[in-house]
């Protein structure tokens, strides 16, 4: 068990660093989501169950979400797709 638990320490060291050098928006709420649930099953771990369901509903869940929607709101996904059709279509001339 303390293997598992030094494990998901390293995991959330490393999402928490990660997290702040990605220059991408969406990896970036997408690396904080799972930094959440690792958190999650670590307070599960600590045997905090409370706290466990509080941070996977709203650290995973409302947040993602609210982080979702601005990003929509601010056209920052729609922008990253159309980068990415421009780039195939340069590679096929």
């Amino acid at each position: 068990m303390q293997v598992f638990t030094c494990i998901l320490l390293g995991f959330l060291l490393v999402c928490a660093i990660s997290v702040s050098l990605s220059k991408n928006l969406l990896n970036s709420i997408l690396i904080f989501m799972s930094y959440s649930l690792v958190m999650s099953v670590i307070w599960i771990l600590l045997e905090s169950p409370d706290l466990a369901i509080t941070e996977a509903a709203v650290g995973a869940g409302v947040t993602s979400v609210l982080f979702f929607i601005t990003l929509k709101k601010i056209h920052a996904i729609i922008k990253t797709e159309k980068e990415e059709e421009d780039e195939q279509e340069s590679t096929q001339k």
